[in-house]
């Protein structure tokens, strides 16, 4: 299904100085199904990013199918990012959405090199893989399945209930290998959380989504952050959402304060300012010395959580101090432990053989099975009935609508 007749031209492509410099711009689209949005699909050159020097970990890599979200979270910290291309970080951010149309090809002749080492690979963790034009554009099945064909781990963060869609190949291929999945979810307030995160499915299909994660036999996290200071801190609030995630399955909780940067802290305030004008005045002092609540804040917050979490039986999770998303369970949970990335493959291909031909052999050398969960994979993926081997990329067919 193609969006045929919705291109843009090319001098109002122009309009947008920052995107026509790009010379991997394929075209932009509007289409009424999606009002108020331009998706500008670009051939990407590179899939996976190495996130370096964020922490004591020696390697972190994401990948980002998607620049900008149509969920419209005013609280987003990834808006910034939006400003390289000559964007603003408020409506642009919202409705001029960057579609990388092949990543998962290139994806796949990234993970074929010799060089990868086979690490955990974050999604989620900047914009959302699974916001609403993912249901057009279906990236995700091919990168889920390259990934998993390849032996590398995979853990997704997202607020899209469209990760139900993909149930079935997740569990495929959490036979291969570790598959760590994670809801966000901050808010429990119906009224509240349509109004900061106008894009995003409610609260109720979030928690619907961790049940059926759960109910697949896969461990589901809640990421329960950001908590906005005087809206979503009180102890009434923390206590219903914690039942809640309970109640839904969650298998962990993670939270976190509110952090501001600079471009994200002049939206978020401009929303308070028209939803909640008293609070102005508390959240600038609050945020006078950066982009962080102060220690004290952050003290007091956790003092108040922590207690409720353990009241209501859940895990805290553990968040990847080097990507910000759900620490793969491939990792050993002390950064100390961490092994050095490995300069092969910890394990061939699925459906290929190192050797004779006829299936997976040993590997040796250093290796994430080091941890305290191991690359496990299948003899094959290719057999008859497989998801992932359907879902493979081809070498170069990018999907544009």
């Amino acid at each position: 299904m193609r969006w045929s007749g919705q291109e843009l031209q090319t001098e109002q492509v122009g309009a947008l100085p920052g995107l026509a410099r790009l010379n991997n711009l394929v075209r932009s689209v509007q289409t009424p199904e999606f009002a108020k949005i331009t998706f500008h699909e670009i051939l990407c050159k590179s899939a996976l990013n190495h996130v370096p020097g964020q922490s004591a970990l020696p390697f972190g890599y994401t990948i980002n199918p998607y620049r900008g979200c149509s969920h419209a979270c005013t609280y987003c910290f990834a808006r910034p990012t939006h400003q390289y291309l000559d964007l603003d970080a408020g409506t642009d951010f919202d409705s001029e959405i960057i579609v990388k149309v092949n990543v998962a090809e290139v994806l796949r002749k990234e993970l074929a090199k010799p060089t990868w080492g086979r690490h955990p690979v974050a999604l989620g963790t900047n914009t959302d893989p699974y916001q609403r034009a993912e249901g057009r554009y279906r990236l995700m099945p091919g990168i889920i399945a390259a990934l998993a064909h390849s032996g590398t781990p995979i853990s997704i963060l997202t607020k899209g209930t469209l990760l139900r869609r993909d149930l079935d190949l997740l569990v495929e291929a959490s036979e291969h290998v570790p598959v760590d999945l994670a809801m966000s979810i901050a808010i429990y307030d119906d009224e509240l959380q349509q109004s900061v995160e106008p894009g995003t499915p409610t609260t109720k299909a979030r928690l619907a989504t961790v049940t059926a994660v759960r109910e697949r036999g896969l461990d589901c996290g809640i990421f329960l952050m950001p908590i906005l200071p005087f809206l979503t801190d009180t102890r009434a609030h923390l206590d219903e959402a914690l039942r809640q995630a309970k109640a839904a399955g969650a298998t962990s909780v993670l939270y976190s304060g509110l952090n501001l940067k600079p471009a994200v802290k002049d939206w978020y305030l401009r929303w308070l300012d028209r939803e909640h004008p008293e609070l102005v005045g508390r959240y600038q002092e609050l945020y006078a010395r950066g982009q962080y609540a102060p220690k004290e804040y952050r003290t007091w917050l956790a003092a108040r959580i922590r207690p409720l979490i353990r009241a209501h039986g859940l895990e805290r999770g553990v968040v990847d101090p080097a990507t910000g998303g759900i620490c793969s369970s491939a990792l050993p949970s002390s950064p100390e432990r961490m092994p050095a990335p490995a300069t092969r493959p910890l394990a061939p291909a699925l459906g290929t053989a190192p050797n004779s031909g006829r299936g997976p052999g040993p590997v040796h050398g250093p290796s994430l099975e080091t941890g305290p969960v191991a690359i496990r994979w299948a003899q094959t993926a290719e057999a008859p009935g497989s998801l992932i081997a359907a879902e493979l990329p081809p070498d170069l067919a990018p999907t544009l609508f």
